[in-house]
Parts: structure tokens; C-alpha cells; sequence
């Protein structure tokens, strides 16, 4: 329900998580709103950058030297991460051309 969450979230303001009989027999729903789970995330997100900036420092590159920014990985579709990706390269737009999950198969 959570993930089914996160999905809907990235395209979407809000999403609802149903869970039946989550206990005792008691169901649960809830809303969440796209700004309250990039709240509850934010240290998370934060932390998708130091992979980032720790790649950049091992290979000697500053970042105004990338040339194209490519997207791995389901999570790169929540615009919170996209948005901090592209401050974090001063403003470049990000490439969205590849998919995401299929990008590491291309080589990205």
C-alpha cells in the first residue's frame, strides 16, 4: 500500500493507503499529501546525494563538467529527488528520455 503510495505520489499531490485488517481485524485508511511525504523523506532524499557528490570527488570531476545528467532507478521518478538532482547541477535539465528502470541496461 505504502509503495502503491510513493508511485501514485509522483504523479499526483495525494494518494490514499488502504490496508484491510491491518489489526485485529481493523482496516486502515489514510491520505497523505505529496508535501507531507516529501517531509517525512526528506533525510532520505538528502542522502541520494552523497553517492552523487562521493562519484564526482573519486573520478576528479566538478559538476559543471557533466554533460548529461541520466536518471537510475525507480526512485528517481519522485520529483522531490528530481528537483534536488537538477539544484545540485546548477539548473541543468535533467535527461528523462530513458527510462528509469531500463537505463543501466543502455549503459547509462
Amino acid at each position: 500500500a505504502c509503495e502503491r503510495a510513493k508511485r501514485t505520489l509522483s504523479s499526483s499531490t495525494e494518494a490514499s493507503i488502504e490496508i484491510d485488517a491491518l489489526h485485529e481485524g481493523i482496516d486502515f485508511y489514510s491520505k497523505i499529501s505529496r508535501a507531507r511525504f516529501e517531509e517525512l523523506n526528506m533525510d532520505l532524499f538528502r542522502s541520494t546525494l552523497q553517492p552523487v557528490e562521493r562519484a564526482l570527488n573519486d573520478a576528479k570531476m566538478d559538476k559543471a563538467a557533466i554533460h548529461d545528467v541520466v536518471l537510475v532507478g525507480g526512485s528517481t521518478r519522485i520529483p522531490k529527488i528530481q528537483k534536488m538532482l537538477q539544484d545540485f547541477f546548477g539548473g541543468k535539465q535533467l535527461n528523462l528520455s530513458i527510462n528509469p528502470d531500463e537505463a543501466v541496461a543502455y549503459g547509462a
